[in-house]
């Protein structure tokens, strides 16, 4: 969107309610797209009239991100604190996904000749957003379907070896059993501290790791456990001096970093945009380096699958649920007008001020690292006399505050993981740990 071309923050262009909204769709007939554009310009006209206020502020205060939630769609007092699994959508996201659904329930001419030339300019849209080129980008359903694209599309041979740690989703983990079982590859598994104390203490130990027969580095970009944040691009200067491939399952990377497909080095990358960036779940991305995309087989095998020269390759699975894909574009343009940088500050200043909170409540453990170049906007930790799932039970029953249990046994992961997006305030934080220092006192 160029806001440029947007009317002066001024003007008050005749804006759809919600109620105008539900009231057209009740009706049985999609907004065209002139009155969806008008519809969701009033939304964005006014986070560009926010914009011009605080321009000169890097980093907003409370207030402008006060009213950044208002464009959010809430069940009333829910504080969501759990979008690590699936987040909230903003309201322009919501208008264009039920819209382009009605389209489909009624007009489905335009939904088959019309929707499919439209998708190319998202995929274009979400290149841009990660600083690749259109031809890098698929379209996929979540992380997990390109983390299986990935291992199942690569020629590995009988002793080859694949690098993962030890803090793998189940989803970087299970493709490369599979493979294993099938092929005779060796899947080795990297230990690492909970947290690491630095960046070094990372890369030696894959460095450690690797023998001439290493082929491929699978690695959580954004550890779902524990909320570190790898550091791709020295893993990649190492893997790539060995000749290596690096995958990075970065889940829930889209939205909550400032991501730059090029400055990282790495050859795959998969992302799950319904987590922080407000998408529609049922739509994912999987970046493919133009330089290894020969090296890679696809899964599924549809019309132009041998003909497509690029990541539309790995796309070929027939009839999908376009409105899912333009909901994603409609996402990516909420984020843009905020800005990329802007959100990665905002959601690193949250969980910097709720790990500084943690600490100060007597026998919390942090299980996420300090450094901010090493997290991100998930937070976990635990306590030696709280269960994890009283904590959460708790938090919700007392707050309407949700998080989720997290962790396992056998590395010591087991607590409360936090997810800190750019509509949670320091409010809520506030809640959050009045909540836990409760439980910790009565547990006594």
């Amino acid at each position: 969107m160029n806001i440029s071309q947007k009317s002066s923050p001024v003007e008050k262009p005749r804006q759809f309610s919600r109620r105008d909204f539900g009231k057209k769709l009740l009706a049985g007939s999609a907004l065209s797209l002139a009155a969806l554009s008008e519809l969701n310009a009033g939304t964005y006209q006014k986070i560009h009239a926010l914009n011009l206020k605080h321009i000169r502020e890097e980093a907003p205060d409370g207030v402008y991100w006060d009213l950044i939630r208002e464009h959010y769609l809430f069940q009333d007092g829910l504080i969501m604190m759990n979008n690590g699994t699936v987040g909230p959508m903003p309201r322009p996201v919501f208008n264009c996904l039920i819209n382009d659904f009605r389209v489909q329930a009624t007009n489905p001419f335009d939904f088959y000749h019309y929707f499919p030339q439209k998708k190319e300019t998202i995929r274009a849209k979400l290149a841009e957003f990660i600083h690749a080129s259109p031809g890098e980008v698929a379209l996929t359903r979540n992380t997990t379907e390109g983390m299986n694209f990935i291992a199942n599309g690569l020629d590995l041979k009988p002793g080859d070896q694949v690098l993962i740690s030890s803090l793998e989703h189940p989803a970087g983990i299970h493709p490369w059993k599979l493979k294993e079982k099938r092929c005779g590859i060796q899947v080795t598994e990297v230990p690492l501290g909970v947290p690491p104390r630095d960046k070094a203490e990372i890369i030696d130990a894959f460095r450690q790791a690797i023998t001439p027969r290493t082929r491929v580095i699978s690695i959580s970009h954004t550890v779902y456990l524990t909320g570190l944040i790898f550091p791709l691009i020295e893993l990649c200067e190492l893997a790539h001096r060995h000749d290596i491939l690096v995958l990075a399952d970065s889940a829930h990377g889209l939205g909550m970093l400032n991501l730059d497909m090029r400055e990282s080095g790495v050859d795959f990358f998969t992302s799950s945009p319904y987590k922080w960036m407000g998408a529609p779940a049922g739509r994912g991305l999987l970046y493919v380096k133009k330089a290894v995309q020969d090296r890679v087989w696809p899964t599924i095998a549809n019309s132009g699958w041998d003909r497509h020269r690029d990541a539309r390759k790995f796309e070929t699975l027939g009839q999908r649920a376009d409105p899912l894909t333009f909901a994603l574009g409609e996402a990516i343009e909420f984020q843009k007008i905020i800005g990329k940088n802007r959100i990665e500050r905002r959601i690193k200043a949250l969980a910097a001020y709720l790990k500084k909170g943690l600490q100060d409540i007597k026998g919390i453990r942090l299980h996420t690292g300090l450094d901010p170049s090493l997290s991100g906007g998930l937070t976990a930790f635990s306590h030696p006399r709280l269960e994890p799932l009283q904590v959460v039970n708790y938090l919700r029953e007392k707050y309407n505050l949700v998080v989720r249990t997290i962790g396992r046994d056998k590395d010591d992961t087991r607590g409360v993981r936090v997810s800190t997006n750019i509509f949670v305030s320091y409010r809520h934080i506030d809640l959050l740990l009045e909540g836990i220092a409760h439980l910790v006192k009565i547990s006594a």
